[in-house]
């Protein structure tokens, strides 16, 4: 497991060549797949990371894993048994744990992924979920004035597009007006995908990393960061918070 407590995902990172896919799971193109993990608990079955697959169609399969993925270039079409949905380069997506599908790839492709690898079911009637990156959000409590370093608090929106595990693991967008918070230990594993804005991260060594639209970032349960972002902020997120 990484000790890092800002972790920069790299879109163009070098990928490492990964076990192939079964025979049984591919039903046709390359089950030559490549990827790189950037961050890892398996503890509470949390991975984060890019992964990149040449053209290929799978069998029939019930999926094992809840997923978040980002596509960075390529295309992917989720069949159901009663809809197709088709995600495309800049596009999101969810695939709930349990959901009958095949997955159909025409181009290469390359995405960021959290997985949540839990023992427990998947929600139930769920589809293929693809979010609006530019949905309306609803109003959202805003960071508790105690480590506020920043006035008046912000405005902040949110819509959850996805819950599972207990409402523990939690897929959505987010937004702010700017601010700025104290160093904190963070209470929650979550991945980050800046849609607008830019946010200056400072971890406990005094270290900080700036994010700007267009990168990705995570940040580990009890992880100690400092907040400011600048200006307007708009977010993808993926979150797990720890069980009770």
């Amino acid at each position: 497991m990484s000790t890092s407590s800002i972790i920069r995902i790299d879109h163009k990172a070098t990928l490492e060549r990964w076990p192939d896919y079964a025979e049984s799971d591919i039903a046709s193109g390359t089950r030559v797949n490549h990827g790189k993990i950037f961050y890892e608990d398996k503890a509470v079955g949390l991975s984060t990371g890019v992964w990149e697959q040449d053209v290929n169609e799978s069998h029939w399969m019930v999926y094992p894993v809840h997923e978040f993925m980002l596509v960075l270039e390529g295309a992917v079409t989720i069949r159901e048994e009663d809809r197709e949905t088709t995600i495309s380069a800049g596009e999101s997506f969810v695939i709930p744990k349990g959901l009958k599908l095949k997955w159909i790839q025409k181009v290469r492709m390359r995405k960021v992924f959290v997985i949540l690898d839990d023992p427990g079911d998947g929600p139930k009637g769920l589809h293929t979920i693809k979010l609006d990156h530019q949905a309306k959000l609803e109003p959202s409590t805003p960071p508790a004035p105690p480590v506020l370093l920043s006035s008046p608090p912000p405005s902040q929106h949110t819509k959850d597009y996805y819950e599972a595990v207990a409402g523990r693991f939690t897929v959505g967008v987010w937004d702010t007006t700017p601010y700025t918070r104290k160093l904190i230990e963070f209470p929650r594993w979550e991945l980050m995908h800046l849609l607008e804005g830019r946010v200056t991260l400072t971890d406990g060594a005094g270290g900080s990393e700036d994010f700007v639209a267009g990168e990705t970032f995570f940040v580990p349960h009890k992880a100690p960061n400092a907040w400011q972002s600048h200006g307007y902020l708009r977010k993808l997120f993926a979150i797990l918070m720890p069980a009770a």
